[in-house]
């Protein structure tokens, strides 16, 4: 392979990567040298070659030998880094991750040693989900075969799978436990025919004890790739092998994806991971902030602000998670206690990006209607119980759910004080912890917004 066929190779992984994904990954790789069947690739970090390796790996490696029949394997080396082994894409993980497996040839992808069951957070959004993953993971008789689980971007499928696969390698190591992308499974099928090993092919996965296979919706339209998932399916089934499958809708919905994949999909037990809500987002953030006291001693956290970011970063677990740990590295940089301005601040596009388009007028109508009283008295003079609690609620709401500063909060409530804003917040966050009926009607008002 020259340098100009790889740089034909880089525009045909382009379209198959997206623009982003290439500017960020693909872009930087050169290549360095063939040798003995490998090919390597230099690249500006070990991070970006770790990362590389594991993610497109394969996809690489197929695209090389199009043109290089002979590459057996491709290497991603920092220039001038002899000394260490440069990180490999071969169907193994990267060293650091072993995945969970027997065979050194089955296309497994990495674990994440992060994804276990003590480190995932429980709540009724995926409290059924959990407990069918550790029924699974509990290594005895199932009932239900397959189990899918599926949901939106950063709800937890990818945890709960990591989870399982780690605890059946502690209970019982001998299976032939399999993680793997529907990706890397359509990869290492194309391969198997192109280089006429579909029998070797075969024989790997029906061999396998566990298989586990994330982002199923991948091989929709793929007819070829659909056919031969078809017969894995049915022969490790029918072998009474357990077969674990996520997807970012359920298999009716899967566009493209054939009527008898949907069927079999459907026999077993189909678990939806729903949005967080608000309990569970801030149960996630108490248990990081257990494990980013350890790592940033002597940092202090201010009230509220975890009730913050759990009111405002509403739909991606990822992303809670991620403007956690940006605060604290924030945090610690500069030498400052956390603070709810600190906050607001260090994480500004997050919250903006993370923000439902929620006005104030959208907010103080759905309260009016909540408490049953006018428009026009909520943000009116009145200061009688029966307006004011429900005007504090409001405040409160726009000052969670908007981006909203407090005098321009107070000046849409007929033109009050940014201080009357201050207290009204206050009250109701005092209030929510000891008056259940508040809670409750906050919990009802937050839902109803971001519906």
């Amino acid at each position: 392979m020259t340098q100009d066929q790889w740089g034909r190779l880089k525009q045909d992984l382009l379209k198959s990567v997206g623009k982003s994904n290439f500017k960020s990954w693909i872009e930087p790789l050169e290549l360095s040298h063939l040798e003995e069947g490998v090919a390597t690739f230099a690249v500006p970090t070990s991070f970006v070659g770790n990362y590389v390796s594991q993610k497109y790996g394969d996809q690489i490696l197929y695209h090389v030998q199009s043109v290089s029949p002979e590459i057996r394997r491709v290497h991603f080396q920092v220039p001038g880094n002899q000394a260490r082994r440069p990180a490999q894409a071969r169907p193994a993980a990267a060293p650091a991750e072993p995945a969970i497996r027997r065979d050194p040839m089955m296309p497994a992808a990495p674990l994440d040693k992060r994804f276990t069951f003590d480190t995932f957070v429980v709540g009724k959004p995926n409290e059924l989900a959990h407990a069918a993953a550790k029924r699974v993971a509990s290594g005895g008789p199932v009932t239900f075969n397959p189990l899918f689980l599926y949901g939106g971007v950063g709800l937890g499928k990818t945890h709960l799978m990591h989870a399982i696969a780690w605890e059946l390698s502690e209970r019982q190591p001998e299976l032939n436990v399999v993680y793997l992308s529907a990706e890397q499974f359509m990869y290492r099928f194309v391969q198997a025919l192109r280089e006429r090993k579909m029998m070797d092919f075969k024989s790997m996965f029906r061999a396998v004890d566990v298989l586990m296979v994330d982002d199923v919706q991948f091989i929709a339209g793929k007819e070829s790739t659909q056919e031969e998932f078809f017969h894995t399916f049915n022969a490790l089934v029918d072998g009474g092998k357990q077969i674990i499958i996520s997807a970012d809708r359920a298999p009716g919905e899967i566009e493209n994806l054939e009527e008898r994949i949907k069927s079999r999909l459907q026999c077993g037990l189909v678990v939806d991971l729903h949005p967080t809500n608000y309990e569970l987002r801030l149960g996630i953030l108490q248990s990081k902030v257990e494990y980013y006291r350890t790592q940033y001693p002597g940092l202090q956290l201010a009230d509220g602000v975890l009730e913050f970011l759990a009111m405002r970063i509403t739909k991606n677990v990822r992303v809670l998670e991620g403007a956690l740990t940006r605060l604290f590295a924030f945090a610690s940089l500069v030498g400052h206690e956390i603070t709810l301005e600190l906050t607001q601040d260090c994480l500004a596009d997050v919250l903006r990006s993370s923000e439902r388009q929620v006005t104030i007028e959208e907010i103080q109508r759905q309260v009016s209607d909540h408490f049953n009283i006018r428009l026009s008295d909520l943000i009116g003079p009145k200061r009688v119980r029966v307006f004011a609690r429900p005007r504090q609620v409001a405040m409160y709401l726009a000052k969670q759910m908007t981006s909203r500063s407090l005098p321009e909060i107070g000046r849409r409530f007929g033109g009050r004080d940014h201080t009357t804003v201050m207290h009204g917040v206050r009250r109701i966050d005092e209030l929510r912890v000891t008056d259940s009926q508040i809670a409750e009607d906050l919990e009802l008002l937050r839902r109803t917004l971001e519906a």
